[in-house]
């Protein structure tokens, strides 16, 4: 299908003058089919150069298949221009697939048989090694593919998996880990830190380790160590709740001890390589990345570049390596900060709240576009790139990408707008004198954006900062760490050149795979005249190591948002988030009641579906959250029961639904759909001032009769009866009683089918520290008592079962001797509860 969209360009080409250019080329050839160049960049000088001595009106540029491995990026400048009617196109030949590499092709693999110091005893024969590219200079590799899929850097952690941090001293700018499993590693050249902290990562390099009991403490090297002890937002994540930040550490020839993972021996001058199955090193194409620009556009505010076409072309392997010269320390969607800390006393002239500063700088692109008018990249493939896909700069206007393929980006896809890197603080409203540096009237539409952010979990599918008049329109994002779409910068109601930005009929779906506070579509700041509308947005991601498990929306409207309409997009729940927004938000007929023919609709046209099959969310096993009923505990602190009335008053401006209160003693329990979780804890904090506020996170066992009762039915409205105890003071007893709970249904199964027979709706368990609270949904008009007799008829396993359980509970607080579990009372009561 694309081949036919790029032939018909080709067929309006016959007579003009055309330069080729293949692999196989010179570039001392004079560009005829015949005679091809060997680089693009030859090959634009050659148009150049006829335009300049008036020897062709204008003149394409056709690339044969075949890859293409530069030695510098590809530069379009002014000089380059066409016309608005006879543009400079650069294109694949019909049917070819020509590939602009950034890397240097490894070859001369052997397997290792010497004993290598340092490499696991485990997989001393397994590994493979290669001489390192002889460069002028020294450059920092950070990622390798092997056959078109991306390695990993030897780490710590197996997997997926990750450890968690003990603690972090910000007085001494440390991070405090497990001393297992780093009892004998050393401190080398390149070793790192890898850190999740809230809606971001951070790569920290390391300069040293102290070892002490069964913890280490580890230190970083400038600049980098002050910016993430200064600043903040995002920083470590420290929470009884929720667990301490994730890490690992990575880049040490220690860790590599599984397939799939390597390690860039500097000193040696070695890339050290453990194959996969399958992988024969012998004759695996194996790139090593080193350019960071792969295609740059560059014009001036005086000297636009204009009217080029890029067409056909597959942009890979690109490098970003200022991380392992920096370190890496985003602030948000991937944008890097070069200096923050906090504000105290808060407040600035332009924001009196404002508790911190922070500037930033933007990650390197694989194509770069800054001072363009009527730019268009179609039906290109954005491939196997470090950082940033497509960047459109600074002054990039009347351009359009469309029809593109973004996949296996360790970045944002596309990026564009300012974003206060030319040393702007960033909360700063952005109204510019000059109207030429200013992104407007851009379209992206048609392009799919599959498994971007696989190195920085905090970068979007699409992501514009300050920029107006900006088309995003029937792309599908999928398969990506954070949000899908980022509109906007600034957290400021404040005037600023935003506006009249579009997102309309986009499918956006597998997202959050890694990091929370994050939505759909996402927007920050005034922009009047936003809509976003008719768009399809579903299945976030289970996100293992989230700092809030709850944290995650649909649609989220950030700081400052303002003038924007939210109208007829398709969502499975009304899990929306408006924060600390601005005035002139209008959000219409929003949710799963919105008409099916809108979610139909949705994403690519029929003509670009064929990208479709490069879909990679298929190849994700990680489970998709659906929204569901959340629990917050109230502690009375002077033992007084509180003030229902006031609490429901505050319930409801949270905009808390179909919540059930439960009261014993001095303990108040609500359950309901609640949007904002942490809102509504500091709001409670607040208006109960004398009570401990306690979020309940961790959900231990889920029973959902919809799911474990097939063909049963589900009753219309239920009742909801609450229940705490104590898990016994034993560490080792309560994890006997969570790994029960989680092999319950397989190892159990006559427990769950007695909560069938008995008509449960619903039974969860939620966790805090050791505080245990039993939710048990039953149908509205039925009672707990004549129920829950049926879970045991005929059914001795659920005796076994409730038995063995006692083994590992016991009152809280405040009960009697030999009483476990409590009921709390029913002080207010929700009503139907809607299908997920």
């Amino acid at each position: 299908m694309c081949i036919a969209l790029v032939t018909g360009i080709f067929a309006s080409l016959a007579g003009r003058g055309q330069v080729y250019v293949s692999p196989d080329g010179s570039d001392g050839n004079n560009g005829t089919v015949n005679a091809p160049k060997a680089t693009l960049n030859a090959a634009i000088r050659q148009v150049r150069e006829q335009r300049r001595l008036h020897k062709a009106s204008n003149n394409h540029i056709l690339l044969k298949g075949g890859a293409y491995y530069l030695k510098e990026p590809v530069s379009v400048r002014p000089e380059d221009n066409g016309t608005p009617s006879d543009p400079l196109v650069i294109a694949a030949v019909p049917g070819e697939i020509p590939v602009l590499s950034g890397g240097f092709l490894i070859k001369g693999w052997r397997k290792n048989t010497a004993l290598v110091k340092g490499l696991p005893q485990a997989v001393q024969n397994k590994v493979w090694v290669a001489a390192m590219p002889v460069m002028g200079a020294a450059v920092p590799f950070r990622q390798l593919w092997v056959n078109g899929k991306k390695a990993v850097r030897a780490k710590s952690a197996p997997g997926n998996s990750m450890q968690r941090i003990l603690n972090w001293d910000k007085k001494t700018g440390t991070a405090i880990i497990p001393l297992h499993p780093f009892e004998n590693l050393e401190v080398t050249e390149g070793l790192e830190l890898f850190i999740h902290q809230w809606w971001e990562v951070a790569s920290l390099r390391i300069r040293k380790l102290e070892k002490a009991g069964d913890s280490c403490r580890v230190w970083f090297y400038e600049p980098e160590s002050r910016i993430q002890n200064e600043h903040p937002w995002p920083a470590p994540w420290l929470s009884q709740e929720t667990g301490n930040s994730a890490f690992y550490l990575c880049n040490s020839l220690s860790f590599l001890d599984e397939p799939g993972e390597w390690y860039n021996d500097a000193a040696a001058g070695k890339i050290y390589y453990y194959p996969r199955a399958q992988e024969d090193m012998a004759t695996a194409e194996t790139v090593l990345p080193f350019l960071e620009n792969l295609f740059v556009v560059n014009g001036t505010p005086e000297h636009p570049v204009e009217n080029i076409v890029i067409k056909g072309i597959r942009f890979q392997h690109s490098a970003w390596n200022r991380p392992s010269q920096q370190g890496h320390v985003p602030h948000q969607a991937g944008l890097y900060m070069t200096d923050a800390y906090k504000l105290s006393p808060a407040g600035t002239p332009e924001k009196p709240s404002l508790d911190n500063q922070a500037w930033v700088g933007r990650p390197e692109a694989a194509v770069a576009v800054s001072y363009a008018n009527n730019i268009r990249f179609e039906n290109d493939r954005f491939e196997h790139l470090a950082a940033t896909g497509l960047d459109l700069k600074v002054g990039v206007k009347a351009s359009a990408v469309t029809g593109n393929l973004f996949k296996d980006i360790g970045g944002t896809g596309i990026q564009g707008g300012y974003f206060g890197e030319n040393g702007e603080e960033i909360h700063k409203p952005y109204n510019p004198k000059d109207q030429r540096v200013v992104c407007e009237n851009i379209t992206i539409a048609n392009n799919l954006i599959t498994d971007a952010g696989n190195e920085d979990w905090g970068c979007v599918g699409i992501g514009m900062g300050f920029s107006k008049n900006i088309t995003i329109e029937r792309n599908e994002i999928e398969n990506v760490p954070y949000s899908g779409i980022s509109m906007g910068w600034g957290w400021t109601p404040a005037k600023n050149i935003m506006e009249h930005n579009r997102i309309r009929l986009n499918r956006i779906h597998h997202y959050g795979r890694t990091n929370y506070d994050c939505a759909g579509i996402y927007t920050l700041s005034a922009q009047p005249g936003t809509v976003i509308e008719e768009n399809y947005i579903d299945s976030i991601y289970k996100a293992p190591y989230a700092h809030l498990p709850t944290h995650w929306f649909y649609l989220y409207t950030d700081e400052g948002s303002s003038g924007i309409t939210v109208r007829n997009n398709w969502t499975p729940a009304q899990k929306y988030l408006q924060n600390n927004n601005g005035p002139d938000n209008h959000w219409e007929q929003n949710g799963p009641q919105v008409a099916a023919a809108v979610k139909a609709n949705a994403g690519l046209e029929n003509r670009y579906r064929e990208l479709l099959k490069e879909r990679t969310s298929g190849q994700v096993h990680q489970e998709i959250n659906k929204q569901r009923k959340e629990l917050v505990e109230l502690i009375s602190n002077n033992k007084k029961k509180i003030n229902i009335e006031k609490l429901e008053t505050c319930l409801h401006d949270k905009k808390v639904q179909q919540e059930t209160i439960g009261q014993w003693h001095d303990h108040t329990v609500v359950y309901g759909f609640i949007t904002d979780i942490n809102g509504l804890r500091g709001q409670l904090q607040k208006v109960f001032p004398d009570v401990t506020v306690k979020v309940y996170q961790d959900m231990v066992y889920d029973f959902d009769r919809a799911e474990r009762c097939p063909g049963a039915g589900v009753a219309k409205n239920w009742t909801d009866i609450i229940m705490t105890a104590n898990l016994v003071n034993d560490p080792g007893k309560q994890q006997e009683y969570l790994s029960y709970h989680a092999t319950q249904f397989e190892k159990w199964p006559e427990v769950s089918n007695g909560f069938c027979k008995a008509g449960f709706q619903q039974l969860r368990v939620f966790k805090n520290g050791r505080q245990l609270i039993l939710v048990i949904s039953i149908p509205k008009g039925k009672k707990l008592e004549e129920l829950n007799p049926k879970t045991t008829e005929n059914n001795p396993r659920v005796n076994e079962w409730n038995q063995l359980m006692s083994g590992y509970q016991e009152g809280i607080e405040g009960t009697k001797k030999g009483e476990t579990w409590v009921e709390m009372k029913a002080v207010s009561k929700g009503g139907k509860i809607p299908a997920p």
